[in-house]
């Protein structure tokens, strides 16, 4: 029944959001094209509901080419890929509000699992049945591990803490999850990759 009541209300908050935030994503796209090259909606394919492929969207931070310069899949503080709106969206996490778009569509949900990349930490073929619970809700913009650590938690915990929200998903946890979420993004805590977070018990499996 919950998983019912929390779509009605991702779609709900999500086009509520949407409304009241369009003078500022405005600002913010104006702010990004001005400031470098390129377009303003950052798209990369994600894992979503079920390993379906979608795309993410997201207010660009980064100058265009970013993923080929051969930098890696972590970007820290002081990666020079971003831009000098971007750090600020980064920041403040304005980045992520296009990603409202994707909760109305269905693609995502405010709380849940982050999407990873098809790629990284490693491909959905390689996830084992337990880690592949992570997948039967659909990803959210925030989510237990992102209160747990976030990015500075290796990918292993980070999917044990993805699967222990599925199996323990509430009213009250989401509510936790959203109030926690709030008060990281105005400490700005959790908010940069410190060091690399895939280390694969045999091998390293990032594509580094």
């Amino acid at each position: 029944m919950y998983k019912f009541f929390k779509r009605f209300f991702d779609i709900a908050a999500s086009l509520a959001a949407i409304v009241v935030l369009s003078p500022l994503m405005l600002v913010t796209a104006v702010a990004v094209k001005l400031d470098s090259k390129g377009p303003v909606i950052f798209k990369q394919e994600r894992l979503g509901l079920k390993g379906k492929v979608f795309n993410i969207y997201k207010f660009r931070s980064m100058c265009c080419g970013a993923e080929h310069m051969g930098t890696g899949v972590y970007s820290g503080d002081d990666d020079v890929r971003v831009t000098r709106v971007g750090r600020i969206l980064r920041k403040t996490s304005i980045d992520e509000l296009p990603q409202l778009v994707n909760i109305l569509k269905g693609e995502m949900s405010f709380i849940g699992p982050r999407p990873p990349l098809t790629y990284h930490p490693w491909d959905i073929s390689e996830y084992t049945p337990e880690q592949m619970k992570m997948f039967d809700v659909r990803p959210g913009i925030t989510g237990w591990a992102q209160i747990n650590g976030r990015k500075d938690v290796e990918w292993h915990k980070r999917i044990e803490l993805n699967c222990w929200y599925v199996d323990n998903q509430s009213l009250l946890l989401d509510i936790k999850i959203l109030l926690v979420t709030v008060l990281k993004v105005l400490k700005n805590e959790d908010n940069a990759n410190v060091r690399e977070t895939v280390a694969s018990v045999a091998d390293e499996q990032a594509d580094e």
